[in-house]
């Protein structure tokens, strides 16, 4: 069985920045030239997350306002009285969300839908380089 780990480097501005990391997932899996399996895209740290969406500004909108609604950046957090970082609301949005996602590949290609695409979401307060693993296992 073939097992191969890859990285993707993304600078975030923070605060609920979605970056659509479609292309480069694309890109690490034609390299591994591999035809059938299932890759995972992952996200250290306790303030990111991985999801589909459709990538279009309505949806990228909508989900801003959701999270907000879920875990109001305004709110007091336990979190934030313990280190002061304010950052609470971005730990409780990113993991409602989950650090990965895992995707199945046939012939080559990723089994998502017409209009999916892998995005990370940096839930942070500051902007900051995050950097993604991206592993594939198949044959």
């Amino acid at each position: 069985m073939y097992s191969k780990v890859d990285y993707i480097s993304v600078r975030s501005k923070g605060n609920g920045h979605i970056i659509d990391v479609t292309p480069e997932v694309k890109r690490i899996l034609l390299e591994s030239g591999k035809q059938n399996g299932i890759l995972c895209v992952f996200i250290p740290g306790a303030t990111g997350a991985v999801t589909t969406i459709e990538y279009e500004p309505g949806l990228i909108q909508d989900m801003a306002e959701v999270l907000e609604q879920l875990a109001p950046r305004h709110k007091t957090y336990h979190h934030d009285q313990t280190w002061h970082d304010g950052n609470g609301h971005s730990h409780i949005r990113a993991s409602l969300l989950g650090p990965s996602l895992a995707v199945p590949f046939v012939d080559g290609s990723m089994t998502l839908g017409k209009w999916q695409q892998i995005i990370f979401i940096d839930m942070d307060v500051r902007a900051r380089s995050r950097k993604l693993v991206v592993q594939i296992v198949g044959e």
